[in-house]
């Protein structure tokens, strides 16, 4: 009789990427967490060969769209379960969308109505951010701490679009709340006043072509909505996150704060690493394919972001999926003008090919700086590390093996994405997911899809900072 195996699977001799160095080791699992790890393992009841091949953690994507609350009537194409299916087969295993609320809504029904979308269709672990367009008294004082403590430890402020954006006043309750409940606050910062004088003089000058559309979003609004956010920030005393930072002044702004030591955050995209605004700037309506907030800037603008990544200025990488088909951001036919074009890209399956293969194969960065922007960081600022985010005895079992000579011809096609598009469309990549595992249970492996719908639970997360007593030093003062 044979004897019984010491794990329920083996990750076999893969070089292991661990935050100290990348060895060649076994990886064995128990009970959807990591038990071991080590070379020459005991046996498996089931076996995974890594031979050859890189085993990261599994990607945490901390800013993506799916399943939200309609947008002026219309709605993005991927729900929670086309979402998270893209998601896996790209390499990320936890994914922490939004619930969103807009002026006169109950935020609590909203997050109520988003785990009923999200329990049945999750393919893989979830968190939920908290956007909060109405910070009404009632709804800071009654709703946003009790939704904190159930786990949804992170708030998303806009100072920009109708029905979501906050004033300065409405942005400091939030962040003297999120300072008290020691929650994460993001901050979409974009100058609200100048994106609508400078639409409403493009479109009185009957200038709406598409290139307008980068134009009336000034990289100058960027900068000073993120030096506003900072200072908001200091003020209160409170640590928040940049989203999706684009523009080289916005990394300044970030970069100065940080060398002044305060904790300030940010995130960027890959369409601000692959993308221009040469991309949006076509003969025809194709470039709406890349129309998002803050849009993609000047090819010029891109090594000032690489330059953001590279030395710790953005400190992770996610995709703001936020995927619409074609055929919706051109509703209005050919002449549709740039400030109808619904704002938003599909990427949450193309986020870790693409920086795995211009980031580490291109040698820009190592596979630890790989694995700390794409996984390890997002888990630690968002309250899910060591739980996700770390290959480390007792963590989750969320584990991807990368072939890393893979090459790709990336077409829309190969994707799993409910988007009609792919705006990196031709390009040619090296490095491809091969296997994915959730929990130790494989739900990709060599492009064919094991998962199943509803096996993705919600992740009640940590408070990524401990509640501090009283208000901000210049009340005690």
């Amino acid at each position: 009789m044979s004897a019984h195996p010491a794990f329920e699977m083996v990750i076999r001799g893969g070089r292991v990427v661990l935050p100290e160095a990348t060895s060649t080791l076994d990886i064995g699992i128990v009970d959807g967490r990591i038990a071991a790890i080590g070379p020459h393992l005991a046996s498996g009841a089931h076996e995974v060969s890594a031979k050859g091949l890189i085993v990261l953690p599994g990607g945490v994507d901390t800013h993506c769209h799916m399943d939200q609350q309609p947008w002026e009537g219309k709605s993005t194409a991927d729900d929670f379960n086309t979402g998270t299916l893209s998601a896996l087969c790209g390499g990320t295993t936890t994914v922490v969308p939004f619930a969103m609320q807009m002026r006169g809504q109950s935020l609590r029904a909203i997050v109520e109505d988003y785990h009923e979308r999200a329990r049945p269709k999750a393919h893989i672990d979830y968190g939920i951010h908290l956007i909060v367009g109405d910070p009404s008294p009632q709804v800071l004082r009654d709703e946003v701490p009790a939704l904190i403590a159930a786990g949804c430890t992170s708030l998303k402020i806009y100072l920009t679009y109708e029905g979501l954006k906050l004033d300065d006043y409405e942005v400091l309750n939030v962040l003297d709340l999120a300072r008290s409940q020691g929650a994460m606050v993001m901050v979409h910062a974009e100058n609200d006043a100048c994106i609508r004088w400078l639409t409403e003089k493009f479109v009185e000058s009957r200038k709406t072509q598409l290139r307008y559309h980068e134009k009336a979003h000034s990289s100058i609004g960027d900068r000073e909505a993120t030096h506003r956010a900072i200072s908001l920030s200091e003020l209160i005393e409170t640590p928040i996150l940049i989203s999706h930072v684009a523009a080289a002044g916005a990394v300044e702004e970030i970069r100065r704060a940080k060398a002044r030591g305060l904790p300030i955050y940010a995130e960027t995209c890959p369409q601000y690493l692959f993308l221009s605004a040469e991309d949006i700037d076509t003969h025809d309506l194709s470039g709406a394919k890349c129309v998002c907030t803050p849009p993609p800037r000047d090819k010029s603008n891109q090594p000032e972001i690489w330059r953001g990544v590279l030395d710790g200025t953005l400190d992770i990488l996610t995709s703001d999926h936020s995927p619409w088909n074609y055929v919706d951001k051109i509703s209005e036919g050919p002449d549709t003008p740039f400030n109808r074009i619904p704002n938003g890209i599909p990427g949450i399956e193309t986020r870790l090919p693409l920086m795995f293969s211009a980031g580490v194969n291109g040698g820009r960065m190592s596979l630890q700086k790989f694995a700390e922007l794409t996984a390890t960081g997002p888990a630690k600022l968002f309250g899910l590390y060591p739980q996700k985010g770390a290959i480390a005895v007792g963590s989750d079992a969320d584990l991807v093996i990368w072939d890393s000579e893979r090459e790709v011809l990336l077409q829309n096609e190969l994707l799993h994405h409910a988007t009609d598009y792919t705006p990196y469309e031709g390009l040619v990549l090296r490095g491809w997911p091969s296997v994915t595992i959730s929990r130790g249970e494989v739900v990709y492996a060599d492009g064919n899809v094991l998962s199943k719908q509803g096996r993705g639970h919600f992740i009640a997360r940590n408070r990524p900072f401990l509640p501090q007593q009283g208000l901000s030093s210049i009340l005690a003062s």
